[in-house]
């Protein structure tokens, strides 16, 4: 994939920014209307922002679920692909899964207030190139 579109730059953004329902919606517009091999990537990461929309929601089962599925739908396309460090990605999500997994559902209402002061934990989509 050489050429990116708005939706996709866009939908990057508003992972990065923490708008994970925008970024749902701006996601799924763009995964229905893509083939494979972009629409299993498009999967992935939408996958991984509805998971934290959940966690933000409290939701950790939604949370667990589906950042088990982004995960596992992403190593194909490692190391980098549509511009963004796919390897990091999959590793602060897979780190994100472990913490949750740690904590247990019991233990969502703590780690999520303490995502307001330091959401260092949340993956984010990292760019490779310089036009994302």
């Amino acid at each position: 994939m050489t050429d990116f579109p708005p939706e996709w730059l866009q939908g990057i953004q508003e992972f990065n920014q923490g708008e994970y329902y925008a970024c749902h919606d701006t996601l799924e517009a763009l995964w229905m209307e893509s083939v494979d091999p972009d629409k299993k990537f498009y999967q992935g990461v939408l996958q991984i922002a509805v998971a934290c929309y959940h966690l933000h929601n409290r939701n950790w089962r939604g949370a667990v679920t589906l950042l088990g599925e982004g995960i596992g739908r992403l190593p194909y396309y490692q190391p980098v692909y549509a511009g963004i460090d796919v390897t990091k990605l999959i590793e602060d999500s897979r780190n994100l899964l472990n913490t949750l997994q740690s904590i247990g559902i019991e233990g969502i209402d703590n780690f999520v207030d303490r995502l307001s002061q330091d959401s260092s934990i949340l993956p984010m989509v990292r760019s490779i190139e310089s036009n994302l």
